[in-house]
């Protein structure tokens, strides 16, 4: 009987272990592009089975499903059983959980301003010292990881509360190859050749950009992507930072000289297709259609790295459209900062499970499954960047890669009054000839009157 029951035993746990083989993505050891070894290495590590965690996070969809791929390969390694319950209204559930006394043990944050806030109100838990080192030596332009998940706890005391992953870039720039090849034009590696390009296609009778800032009630919101970017380009990421957080007011002159370096662009009717008075008016969405006008109607289009989804159908990125990293100004000797944003991983209810989660989140095997698959770009130096499952991806990533200083999107870091309300209408009538200063002077009148 004894005898019976251990060999049924058996034979279940050898059909579960089969399951859970079949339940990856990508079976250990078979493909050599991936870093097996940190699976491996993990796994002899940690030893979870019984345990459970929650995770929450912003991702539905196509994401949670390409998520829970990943989360497969943790319960592979560790035992543990995670239950991830994303998706829309993520923001205001967690909240209400942190605050009802039963959060999850991970969030996903999109926001790091919400981190903060979690934090500052005791909800959050640090991290190991030893996290905030591996972010300074595997991710590229480490400290601005680093920088980007420090805050204040209840006390005061600041500390690194979170790990970054899954990362979009805006610093981009779109254009067709078809028409570049056409007129000649190469490829600019600073913001002086791109200016220089500009020009030169001014006088051989071209209109060089496209912009668009319409986006129904949200509008304006592309061009403070433009201010941003440029933030980084003429200002250090000192300065970007204490803007952000208005210790650096933003009537102060180099926030005006940002908003200029923008101008330079979008209030040049030679530059933009439809003038300057058409920049306002032209739909996000509708923008990059010049590009593939015939003859074109721009050459060029500053958009973040989802642009593609409003191309016209059966465009295909690395033939009829391409991108390269809106470049920084030579002269200046700011390195290369790349604008864009990311989810943060924090720790709201601790135990052995969410503190082993954030550690298989170092590990390089826990970015490759996503890599290999669609729509994920990470700034870890560690991983095999011939994983990402197209080139797209993997241009994108090395852009990332060769970041020297990395900025969160600055308006959605800022009070919503401001990131999401007066930067946006002041973008619009700066756009529509309003100065500079005078803009500039309106929104800190805003952010003054908050408490």
């Amino acid at each position: 009987m004894t005898r019976n029951f251990l060999a049924s035993a058996a034979v279940l746990a050898l059909f579960a272990g089969q399951v859970a083989a079949q339940d990856l993505k990508f079976a250990p050891g078979e493909d050599a592009r991936f870093n097996w070894a940190s699976f491996d290495s993990f796994k002899a590590n940690h030893d979870l089975k019984g345990q459970t965690l929650k995770i929450d996070g912003p991702w539905g969809g196509v994401d949670k499903a390409l998520f829970e791929t990943v989360i497969a390969y943790f319960e592979a390694a560790t035992g543990a059983d995670v239950d991830y319950s994303g998706g829309d209204g993520f923001e205001q559930r967690v909240m209400i959980d942190v605050e009802a006394g039963s959060p999850p043990g991970i969030a996903v944050i999109p926001q790091p301003g919400l981190a903060a806030d979690l934090a500052k109100r005791g909800k959050l838990t640090p991290l190991k010292p030893e996290i905030g080192t591996f972010l300074q030596e595997n991710y590229a332009a480490g400290q601005s990881w680093v920088d980007l998940s420090t805050y204040p706890g209840a006390d005061g005391t600041k500390a690194l509360y979170g790990l970054f992953y899954k990362v979009d870039v805006k610093s981009l720039v779109w254009y067709s190859p078809e028409n570049f090849e056409d007129a000649g034009y190469e490829v600019p590696q600073t913001m002086e050749d791109l200016k220089a390009l500009s020009e030169q296609i001014v006088a051989d009778g071209g209109t060089p950009w496209c912009i668009g800032l319409g986006s129904g009630g949200a509008t304006g919101w592309p061009a403070t992507d433009w201010v941003e970017d440029m933030m980084l380009r003429v200002n250090t990421p000192q300065d970007y930072d204490a803007w952000v957080s208005n210790d650096l007011k933003f009537d102060d002159p180099k926030v005006v000289a940002a908003i200029e370096e923008f101008g330079a662009f979008a209030r040049n009717d030679a530059w933009v297709a439809g003038g300057a008075g058409g920049v306002a008016s032209t739909d996000f969405r509708d923008a990059p259609k010049g590009l593939f006008a015939s003859p074109p109607t721009c050459y060029m289009h500053r958009q973040a790295s989802f642009i593609p989804s409003f191309f016209p159908e059966g465009t295909v990125v690395g033939e009829d459209a391409d991108f390269f990293y809106f470049p920084a100004y030579a002269g200046k000797e700011l390195g290369q900062p790349v604008l864009g944003a990311g989810t943060v991983f924090v720790v709201t209810q601790d135990s052995p499970a969410a503190q082993a989660f954030i550690d298989f989140l170092t590990t390089p095997i826990a970015h490759e499954i996503w890599m290999a698959q669609s729509g994920f770009l990470t700034p870890n130096k560690a991983v095999n960047t011939e994983v990402y499952g197209d080139p797209t991806l993997k241009k994108m990533g090395d852009i990332l890669l060769n970041a020297t200083t990395f900025r969160f999107d600055g308006s959605d870091l800022m009070p919503g009054a401001i990131g999401a309300g007066a930067f946006w209408t002041g973008m619009v009538d700066y756009s529509g000839g309003k100065d500079a200063a005078a803009v500039a002077s309106d929104i800190q009148k805003t952010w003054d009157t908050l408490k």
